[in-house]
């Protein structure tokens, strides 16, 4: 007996590590000091020396039961940019440029094709967050994941001057907050979706007038990368005061974690379009609104605050990266969370 007849192909991992290379290859900045297949990933800081104070920011997450979504489609290219989202985004809440990531792939049985689509996602959302894609492990375990199933999960690491962090702390009454819209679901909430829509290819695949697209396309879109859009408010010399990416808990668990004491999030419901995806989440599964908001991202997949005089131009700044804002509510004097009203 061998290890293959045991249920790993070591040749298939060959495989799969030679076809992702040129996805990896697309990420590269000049910091990463070796190639792809050591033991581990260097990159070089001397860059950042000039930083009075650098902190090292650093962020963990996985898809979850979205996978499920796309084993049923057969649809492996796009997981990988919400694993990357899941990850960076929270990194750049912090103020922080992402720096590099490492991606963790456990399958049942490793089809090298499939894992190199996984990994095309994985570089594409590095791509996006403008992060290097510097290592990564897949493990083939036969018995614990069935054969046609795998998890996925990343790590983030970014730097930020400690006196560019976003901490929050100098919040006040009247600031202004900006919420930034969503793609759609995102990777949060899954478990719910899967209950509400029937999991079965047919109606993955059917085409729904008002999602003007398939449901399964509308469910599989990928999570938004907030890297550029953040960096660009940065860049238009507007102070972020606080920021939230929402995901699971949706608002009412992520807002009052950028919220210092004494203030209170006053988001407006009708500031914005909820985008079809939740309406119809909300109708089919009988949902009461509250636990809408209090699992999704209800189409705002960023909140940030700004002092009330750079709203405009933060609103500017957040098109001019290609996304879509609106000025949701504003930050009152109260308890620390958030109320929707």
């Amino acid at each position: 007996m061998d290890y293959k007849q045991a249920g790993v192909d070591i040749e298939a991992g060959y495989k799969s590590v030679a076809l992702l290379k040129e996805h990896v290859k697309k990420t590269m900045r000049p910091e990463v000091l070796d190639g792809i297949g050591g033991f581990s990933g260097a990159f070089s800081m001397k860059k950042y020396k000039e930083m009075e104070d650098p902190v090292l920011v650093s962020g963990t997450d996985g898809v979850g039961t979205k996978l499920k979504l796309a084993f049923l489609m057969d649809r492996h290219d796009t997981v990988g940019i919400d694993c990357v989202a899941m990850c960076v985004n929270d990194v750049a809440c912090a103020g922080a440029e992402p720096l590099f990531f490492l991606d963790y792939i456990a399958c049942g049985k490793n089809i090298p094709e499939r894992i190199a689509l996984i990994v095309k996602g994985v570089a594409d959302g590095c791509v996006q967050a403008g992060a290097t894609l510097i290592g990564g492990e897949t493990a083939e375990m036969p018995g614990f994941y069935p054969e046609d199933e795998y998890d996925l999960a990343g790590f983030a690491v970014g730097i930020v001057d400690r006196k560019d962090r976003i901490t929050g702390e100098n919040l006040r009454a009247g600031d202004v907050l900006i919420g930034v819209a969503s793609s759609g679901v995102h990777s949060n909430g899954f478990s719910l979706v899967r209950k509400v829509f029937a999991m079965t290819p047919e109606n993955l695949a059917a085409y729904r007038e008002e999602l003007g697209a398939t449901l399964g396309d509308a469910l599989l879109a990928p999570t938004k990368i907030y890297v550029k859009t953040l960096k660009s408010v940065k860049d238009a010399g507007v102070r972020v005061k606080a920021c939230s990416h929402i995901t699971g808990g949706g608002f009412y668990e992520n807002v009052p974690r950028m919220m210092k004491e004494g203030t209170v999030a006053v988001i407006r419901k009708d500031s914005y379009p909820v985008p079809p995806i939740f309406r119809l989440l909300q109708r089919e599964g009988d949902i009461e609104e509250k636990v809408m908001y209090n699992t999704f991202n209800m189409g705002i997949g960023l909140v940030f605050a700004v002092d009330a005089a750079d709203a405009d131009k933060a609103l500017a700044a957040v098109a001019a990266a290609g996304e879509t804002g609106y000025r949701i509510g504003s930050v009152e004097s109260g308890e620390k969370g958030v109320k929707l009203i």
